[in-house]
């Protein structure tokens, strides 16, 4: 009561968030299945997404035609939504992520619904993950690509020394 109060001067300064700050969600598009997942477990049901499927020619002769599902329509309706993050805990393909932005408000409720294109637009606000602990054991999926890598390099070298031979 003795001391001044502070006012944040919020146009003008932006508020330092905290690091886990959800504000809108981004969509990663390339990672995309269109699986549904994310709709179906949505509790408020206000993800949109509408696919077709196209078939893809076989890699190898002889091989199968294979089909996939492609999006036309992903859309996020924020007037609905209760920013639990379900969708994006339960997305396998890591498509969905935490904005940190939060001004994105609009004078028409209907505006709130966001489709993909907007949605993509979000991912450039999306933070880096954090580093690895520099004591952790590296992820296996890093080891394998790294082997992988060397024997690819040890082939490459040894190619060419049995051309000169």
């Amino acid at each position: 009561m003795t001391r001044k109060t502070v006012t944040e001067q919020y146009p003008d300064t932006q508020p330092d968030l905290p690091p886990r700050t959800r504000g809108v969600i981004g969509l990663f598009e390339e990672n995309c299945t269109v699986c549904m997942l994310c709709a179906r477990e949505c509790p408020d049901w206000c993800i949109y997404i509408d696919s077709h499927k196209e078939t893809i020619p076989a890699a190898t002769p002889g091989g199968r035609e294979r089909s996939r599902n492609v999006l036309d329509r992903f859309a996020i309706d924020f007037a609905l939504c209760m920013y639990c993050g379900i969708c994006i805990e339960v997305c396998p393909f890591d498509a969905l992520f935490w904005s940190p932005e939060f001004e994105y408000a609009e004078t028409d409720i209907r505006d709130l619904t966001h489709e993909r294109d907007k949605l993509r637009e979000w991912m450039w606000t999306v933070p880096a993950p954090p580093a690895l602990d520099p004591g952790a054991e590296e992820p296996k999926e890093i080891a394998a690509a790294r082997k992988t890598a060397e024997k690819l390099a040890a082939q490459q070298q040894a190619a060419p020394r049995e051309e000169d031979a």
